[in-house]
Parts: structure tokens; sequence; C-alpha cells
């Protein structure tokens, strides 16, 4: 999710709204509170890491049928492909059949937890089979003899028995590749497929957010990834508010590598403000890692990547008294909403106000109130505090398959070619892969109200912390 954000405002602290609100970049719901003023959310939402691309639809895909009570579909099965901001090319399959892929729809490197995978045990077998299979294994005669295939196997043949292998595993559907050396591949993935270890991201920045007094460093900002360097970026206005990027010794940074510890280095006399500090790498992405877009389009996972650009950022916030907040949120699907995480680097406790409902953080405690949210249903929701503070979130939680939301039987394709849905944009391709014809919702239309009682917050407490996150 693309957590736009202000705080400081003019407005005083009330309940906190939920409202429906515009599909935004992205799935994995992560922001950062801002200090005094206003700020604007940036391309990449602090907390987020990783690659951000654009999918251009199937490239090299052969043909699959899903069987069904109401009868066979036919559908297109095989690698989609991807180009990365920035610079550089991912290969994806999709983890949900039956919903439909929106060209040039904008996706995110997300963790499994903000997708289906989170709740899917099976989840480290579909990395096994990204991993043991087209195109992480190229050599398809060699491919073809390890997995006892019969006839001759093409690309077109590895990629729709490896697309069909993970929609057993992803989707729990019956589905069977068409030509018969591509199913021969899909039964030896799916039989001898093992669990793996999700991959870690790219890169990140953990924490997210951080607070603190002015006069200090604050921190640390630890670095996680997997390319040999990062370059760091400090705050746009650095030269005027004179805040440093600096390590622990307080010298400044401008690169850094895994496990790197960054700083905020602020000014003394510097008035309550926030800063971001972004960094960015070269690097490939791991296979295995999810996709998740900013609109209501199929979930991806990686199966292959060129050096592609990767970047994350973090934001400090302080002010000279009273509490020193900063929030940060992510999707938990296990959880089916959005855990927002209050840390509070003051001397005086931070109240603030999350759907109806106020939350107290003792000073140098951390707090996290999960926000249950519908499924496919874009939020809007804002954190509120004293003297006008603010920090909103929005977005839309996608947590499961559409084959768990309406089951796995499927309908009779009525036509060879894709029939649009009504009402949906027609820029969208809604049968790139899976059965997308026989979905029965509207794509992209972000109407309604999100219904949040009081009572229906899960709110879990934390022990006090020494730093943020």
């Amino acid at each position: 999710m693309f957590a736009s954000f202000s705080a400081w405002s003019a407005r005083g602290r009330g309940a906190a709204r939920l409202a429906a609100g515009a599909l935004v970049s992205g799935l994995a719901a992560t922001g950062v509170l801002a200090g005094a003023g206003t700020a604007v959310a940036d391309e990449t939402a602090p907390g987020r890491g990783g690659a951000v691309a654009t999918v251009g639809g199937l490239k090299t895909y052969g043909a699959a049928v899903i069987r069904g009570a109401a009868g066979d579909q036919q559908v297109s099965a095989g690698l989609f492909e991807m180009s990365v901001e920035g610079g550089g090319t991912l290969q994806t399959y999709c983890v949900d059949i039956h919903t439909p892929t929106q060209k040039d729809a904008r996706y995110h490197e997300t963790p499994w937890s903000g997708t289906s995978l989170g709740t899917n045990e099976d989840a480290g077998r579909i990395r096994w089979i990204l991993q043991n299979s087209y195109p992480q294994v190229n050599d398809l005669a060699a491919l073809a003899d390890r997995a006892g295939v019969r006839g001759q196997l093409t690309e077109q043949d590895a990629a729709a028995g490896t697309q069909v292998a993970v929609w057993r595993y992803s989707d729990d559907v019956d589905v069977d590749a068409l030509d018969p050396q591509a199913e021969q591949l899909a039964d030896y993935l799916h039989e001898n497929a093992r669990n793996r270890p999700e991959p870690r991201a790219s890169l990140t920045l953990d924490p997210p957010a951080v607070s603190g007094r002015p006069g200090e460093r604050i921190g640390p900002v630890t670095v996680r990834t997997d390319a040999r360097s990062v370059t760091v970026s400090p705050p746009a206005d650095a030269a005027m508010s004179g805040v440093r990027i600096v390590d622990g010794d307080g010298e400044p940074v401008t690169t850094a590598t895994d496990g790197s510890q960054v700083f905020f280095d602020v000014p003394e006399d510097a008035a309550a403000d926030t800063a971001q500090l972004t960094v960015q790498a070269s690097t490939t992405v791991p296979v295995g890692r999810a996709f998740a877009s900013e609109s209501r389009s199929q979930t991806q996972i990686l199966a292959g990547s060129s050096e592609s650009t990767v970047s994350a950022t973090a934001s400090a916030t302080w002010a000279q008294e009273g509490p020193v907040p900063a929030l940060s949120a992510r999707e938990n699907c296990a959880k089916g909403g959005v855990d927002v995480t209050a840390v509070n680097r003051g001397e005086a406790p931070f109240t603030f106000a999350l759907a109806g409902l106020e939350y107290t953080v003792v000073p140098g405690g951390t707090r996290t109130v999960t926000v249950p949210l519908d499924e496919d249903r874009p939020y809007d929701f804002t954190v509120e505090g004293p003297g006008g503070f603010e920090q909103r979130f929005t977005g839309m939680l996608d947590c499961r398959t559409r084959a768990a939301e309406i089951g796995t039987a499927t309908h009779s394709l009525g036509e060879s070619s894709p029939t649009p849905v009504a009402g949906a944009p027609t820029d969208v391709n809604l049968a790139e892969t899976g059965a997308s014809a026989v979905t029965p919702w509207i794509v992209g239309t972000a109407i309604g109200l999100v219904v949040l009682g009081g009572a229906g917050l899960v709110v879990t407490r934390r022990g006090r912390t020494a730093s943020g996150g």
C-alpha cells in the first residue's frame, strides 16, 4: 500500500476516520508519521522496500484447463514479464488463478505476509517449484530428463507446466496443462515440491520510522539487502535543515552494505519536524519474492530477475518536548487487517485515536493495534493525536485468492476470447491467465464505506523497547 501521510496539521484530534478511498500504490501497508508541518508521500512508501514494476503481459505461455463442477475452462498459463522502474526486467508467475491481470498494473515487492501466500502452508513448495523449473532451469533437455518428460519440452511447455504446478499449491484447484509434455512437467513439480523458506527482501530499512530529540543521533536504521552496496541519499532539504545521515561514529554516510546502521543527525536547535532518507541499489531480486498490485490485479511471484533497481525509505520525527511518536503500518493477512505500530521516544505519554477508540503509548514504549478490514476493499483511515497530529493510511487488503473466496468450482468459458466485465476499464486484459471471465466483481471501483466497530479492533501490546520498530 502506498501510505500517504501528514502530521501536526491544523485540525484538532478527533475520532479516526475510516472510509473507502481511491486505490493507491501497492498492497503491503507501510507508512511513516511526519513531524511538524505536512509531509507528502514519496513514490516508494516509507517502510516498503525493493522493486517496483509494471506488468507487460504474458510472454511465454501455453494452455491449461481448469476442471470444475460446471464444466472445464481453458486458460492461458505461463510467464509474465514486468518492467522495473529505474531499470531491469522481472519474470513472474501468478498465484491467483481466478483474478484477472490488469494491463500495465503497477506492482510492488511485498512480504508473503501481505498476500495470500502468508496464510498458505504450501507457499514454500511454490518457491521450490520456481527454483527447480523454468526459467531458473533453462536447459530444457536436462529439465525434461529430470522430470521424466516424454517428447520435446519447449519453452512454452515449460512455462505452462510450471504455472500449473504453482496454481495447484497457490489456489488448490484442479488444473491440468493441455500439452502432454507440459502436464508431465507439472505432475513432476507438484509431486516433488518441498518446503523452502521465504526469501528476504531485495532491499529494506528496519525500522521504517524512528523518532527522538534534536541534538542527538536518531536511529539506528538498519540496511537489509542482497546487493553488494547501496547508495544513501540524505533528506531533500538537508542543506537547509542541517540534518545529516551518519554512522554510529557520527561520520557522514553516502554508501552502505547489508547490516549497516545509519542515523539521522539532527541539529540541537531544530524545531519539531520530520526528515526522510532513501537508499537505492542495483541487484537481482530473489526468486520467490511476491509482487502485489496497487489495484485488484493478480498477485505475482518472482521466477527470474535481471539486474534491477531497488529502493527503500525511512523517516525520522523529532520534537523538543512532550511525546515523540513514530508510526508505521503493515498489512497482516494472518489477522485480516493492518497492524499500526506506534513507538514513543518522548518523555510524556502519546495518546492517539483510531477507529473511535483511544490508545496510549508510554514513554519509551511501543504499541501495535490491528485494524480489521474487508477483503478486496479500499481502505482509508487516520491516526490522530494531540495538537493536530495526523497520520493517514490508505490501501487495499488482498489476502485471499479468488478460489478461497468463491470455492474451487468454476464455470465454463462461453467463448474462446476474453469477454469484458461490465463496467471494467477498457484497457484491462481479463484473461491473460486464470479464469477471469467467471469473476463476479467489477475491477477498480473504490466505493462504499469500510465499517469498523471499536469492539472489532484487536489490540496487541508489546513490551517497551530501546529502539523503534
